[in-house]
This record gives C-alpha cells, structure tokens and sequence, in this order.
C-alpha cells in the first residue's frame, strides 16, 4: 500500500505544479478592421485637392504611425478581373526616411503570411492577398514598425452586394447579399 499511496501523492504534487507554470505568450487580438470616412488627420492630406478631404476609406495604424487610403474598397481576394484594383496608399508620420516599406500579412487564425514590398517607402501600392478574410498586417519602414487590419472580401460577393464596380458601400455591410427581388 506504501507504493500505492507514494504514486498517489506524486500525482497529486503533478497536478499542483502544473497550474503553477508561467502563461504562454498571450494570444493575439481579435481582428477587427476600422474603415474610417471621416476627414483625414492633416499629416495625410498631402496630394489631395480638399483642404479637409472625407469619404474616402482609410484605415489608421494601431500606433497611429500610418494611414492607409484605399482606393480599391472594398479590398478583394482574388482580386477582382475588373474594376478597381486593391490599391492602398500608404502615408507615414512623421514623414519617413528613405527606405521600402514592408508589409507582412497574417491571415487571422489561419498560418497564411504574405510579404509584400513597397519600393522607395509608404506611397502607392496595390496589396493583393490569397483568400478572403481578415489579415493582420504588419508596415515595417526605416525606424517605424505599425500594425492595422484589413478585410478582403471575395470579389463575386462585392459585386453582388455593390453592384457595378468601383463599390461605395459601407465597411459594416453584410459578407453575404440578401436575397433579391424581382424588378417591378
């Protein structure tokens, strides 16, 4: 009985130990893309005719280091045949040093990665991801690292839901179209 009650207690100390563990790495945070219409902040106005230019999509980086005017909104994967084209312009502030930009996509919950490099830095470039669904990316340029979400949708339900390209609907719109009626 001796053993049986040495195994026990050896099983009962395992147990103990176990909850005493550090924590692994925190998981990351759920992606939640912010398509803002709202006047651009003034550092990102540059090139644009309006003195407070809003309507346009734009996303803003979580440290507010970059802002990203999509032109191509909503973004598609594939990327659509026709039409616009998944076309981001990236703005850096304060004003970058020479250098590329370098844009790492993660596909949430999936191993997916995507790099993609912008010659010369943050300014035009057309960012097409694999599939549809929420990425996080990561813009890495000389000296400044930010990070953003985005979505891409699947080109047949934006045209769907949008109708004829280029698509102005809202970001919060459904992924899926409703059913459609007959014309009158």
């Amino acid at each position: 009985m001796t053993t049986y009650r040495l195994a026990g207690a050896a099983a009962a100390t395992a147990v103990l130990l176990s909850g005493c563990t550090a924590p692994g790495p925190a998981p990351p945070p759920p992606c939640s893309p912010a398509v803002r219409r709202d006047v651009l902040p003034e550092w990102a106005r540059s090139g644009f005719g309006d003195p407070s230019p809003s309507g346009i999509p734009f996303v803003v980086g979580d440290q507010g280091r970059i802002l990203g005017v999509l032109f191509g909104h909503p973004l598609t994967a594939p990327p659509r045949s026709a039409g616009p084209a998944n076309k981001i312009l990236w703005t850096a502030h304060p004003a970058p040093e020479p250098g590329g930009l370098v844009i790492e996509a993660r596909l949430a919950g999936a191993p997916d990665l995507v790099r993609h490099t912008v010659s010369g830095g943050p300014g035009p470039s057309i960012v097409d991801l694999p599939r549809p669904g929420c990425w996080r990316l990561t813009l890495t340029w000389p000296g400044h690292t930010d990070t953003l979400d985005l979505r891409y949708a699947e080109p047949e339900l934006t045209a769907l839901r949008c109708g004829t390209p280029p698509c102005r609907a809202p970001a919060t719109a459904p992924a899926v179209p409703g059913p459609r009626r007959p014309p009158a």
